[in-house]
């Protein structure tokens, strides 16, 4: 049988009270992600920008913070890996069960977090191969995709200022120290009003 999200949460934390590795990984973990869906729930993402407010525009919002901090942790070492894998993981048992809470079947439940998960793939790629461009234009395009694939028109002025908030988060995390994020700490640029 497989463990709840709870029990994979909490079970290292409450195991490792001593202060073993374990219990600070399953305090990053829960330090980031709260952190990532705080910024992700930003009133300004969805009135002042225009990202949908359903499920798939929070999903959206939810899968690019979790980029920009995966982005971050790439290459910072082994732990740093273990760290961007548990953030994932939690990211998708959390969508799992948000999806569950809706009422959806478990067959529907499965289908549609592997269409997710399925999805991250791409969203990472497409943001990180933008971010490297100094050009803005592939990253609103992967933004208009992603964030906005179900808006027409996307508001004027979105796909720029959203662009602008990319890079500058991934300009804040950059200069944030490693043994910060390791610890859960998280520092975004300030979300649009």
């Amino acid at each position: 049988m497989s463990e709840s999200f709870m029990d994979r949460l909490l079970g290292p934390l409450l195991n490792g009270l001593g202060g073993g590795a374990r219990a600070r990984n399953a305090e990053a973990v829960g330090g980031l992600f709260t952190g990532i869906v705080a910024q992700a729930r930003q009133p300004g993402f969805y009135a002042g920008l225009g990202v949908p407010d359903t499920l798939d525009g929070r999903f959206e919002m939810v899968a690019l913070h979790l980029f920009l901090v995966m982005r971050r942790l790439k290459g910072q070492g082994a732990a740093a890996a273990k760290l961007s894998q548990r953030l994932y993981e939690t990211m998708v048992d959390d969508f799992e069960k948000s999806i569950m809470e809706l009422g959806a079947g478990d067959s529907g439940i499965a289908r549609r977090v592997k269409t997710m998960a399925r999805g991250m793939a791409g969203r990472i790629r497409a943001y990180d191969e933008s971010l490297a461009e100094s050009d803005d234009g592939r990253l609103e395009v992967a933004l208009d995709n992603n964030l906005y694939g179900t808006v027409d028109p996307v508001p004027d002025g979105a796909l720029p200022a959203m662009a602008a908030y990319v890079r500058a988060c991934a300009a804040a995390l950059d200069a944030q120290p490693l043994e910060s994020l390791m610890r859960g700490e998280l520092r975004f640029a300030p979300a649009p009003a």
